[in-house]
């Protein structure tokens, strides 16, 4: 029997309804539908014309919700090749001239790409979305995805926002940053530095 494709749509913006392919599930899970409207709901006009990256690009989901709600480009980073091919196929039938596709290591590459954009004119945010399930080497994962944001010397970067699981309470302060806002989804949360 055909395994069905996981699919997931945009929810609002120039590219609403405009479907988004899923890896499967042993690979990537994607961001439940509740967190995103919410998420997008609190930035509302603020993403507008800014810089989104996404550090774990999984299917670009978030990043291209971005874009169709007026982010000007989008950034992903993905190290799993299977999931970077269905990524990189999102991007190209939504908007292939807004996005930046790259196979890496998001703690060796993500670094270099905000360095990139220091001198921008527009606001980053950079939304950090680690595997939930700790996989061969992904033991220290959220103490790595801390150090990397300790690290963001970008004074254009307005908003760091991770996606993580509920059981795990995340710093106050993460280098400048400041923790300002939590929100729970069931197993999945929010936080919020600026």
């Amino acid at each position: 029997m055909k395994q069905k494709k996981l699919t997931t749509r945009i929810i609002a913006g120039k590219y609403k309804n405009k479907t988004i392919n899923l890896p499967d599930l042993e690979t990537t899970r994607s961001s439940k539908s509740i967190l995103k409207e919410s998420f997008f709901n609190v930035l509302q006009y603020d993403i507008i014309d800014t810089i989104f990256i996404e550090a774990f690009g999984g299917s670009g989901s978030i990043g291209l919700e971005a874009l169709s709600r007026g982010a000007s480009e989008a950034y992903f980073c993905e190290l799993d090749k299977k999931s970077y091919q269905i990524l990189k196929s999102n991007c190209n039938n939504i908007d292939p001239q807004s996005c930046t596709v790259l196979l890496a290591n998001t703690f060796e590459k993500l670094p270099t790409v905000i360095e990139s954009l220091k001198n921008r004119k527009q606001d980053i945010i950079v939304y950090i979305d680690p595997p939930f399930d700790f996989r061969d080497g992904m033991d220290d994962i959220y103490e790595k995805t801390y150090s990397l944001v300790k690290n963001f010397t970008n004074n254009n970067i307005s908003l760091v926002v991770f996606e993580h699981m509920t059981t795990l309470e995340l710093p106050q302060t993460l280098g400048r940053f400041k923790k300002f806002k939590y929100k729970k989804f069931g197993k999945s949360s929010l936080t919020y530095y600026q």
